[in-house]
């Protein structure tokens, strides 16, 4: 195998891999999850309105992605109901295609209504990793719209990736204070 095909493959497993959770991780997560948040709403203040219409949100503060030709991207972020942090949630994407570079990356994803809601909890909601993302910029978010119930934005943290592929986002969600789903 390729050397640089061998350490993109290796970048992917070590993006993916399931990190173990630690007893304090949960305030560092929430406390990450808010700043992104602010972040989020310094960026597009109009981006208000999801967060009063959506019953909950995901904040994915950085997920990391990577690729030469094969790629992958992970991050562990917070899920809040009504406003509330209710559980840890963690992103894993894999792209094949055109794809080269590394970049850094923060999502929310709000959901409409407790039908997606159920499904990413459940560990049932997963979608093209490209698919209907909005990246945040000032007034984006005031002509936005949901998407199957749900709606995506992300803000660029860092880095440079030219990018030709398909793949897809899949979840998984842990609540607070319980055993993984």
């Amino acid at each position: 195998m390729h050397p640089s095909r061998a350490g993109a493959l290796f970048l992917l497993a070590a993006l993916l891999s399931p990190a173990l959770p630690r007893a304090d991780d949960r305030a560092d997560r929430i406390h990450k999850a808010d700043e992104a948040i602010a972040l989020f709403k310094k960026t597009d203040p109009s981006l208000a309105r999801f967060f009063h219409t959506s019953v909950a949100w995901a904040v994915f503060p950085s997920v990391a992605k990577g690729a030469f030709g094969i790629g992958g991207a992970g991050g562990h972020g917070v899920l809040f109901e009504g406003g509330k942090a209710v559980g840890t949630t963690s992103l894993a994407q894999v792209t094949i295609g055109l794809a080269l570079g590394g970049q850094s990356y923060a999502e929310i994803i709000f959901f409409e209504t407790a039908a997606p809601l159920s499904d990413f909890k459940g560990g049932n909601f997963a979608f093209a990793a490209q698919a209907s993302a909005i990246a945040a910029a000032a007034g984006v978010a005031a002509n936005a719209k949901y998407e199957q119930g749900v709606a995506v934005f992300t803000h660029a943290i860092g880095g440079l990736m030219y990018e030709a592929s398909v793949g897809g986002q899949k979840f998984d969600y842990e609540p607070f204070g319980k055993g993984k789903k």
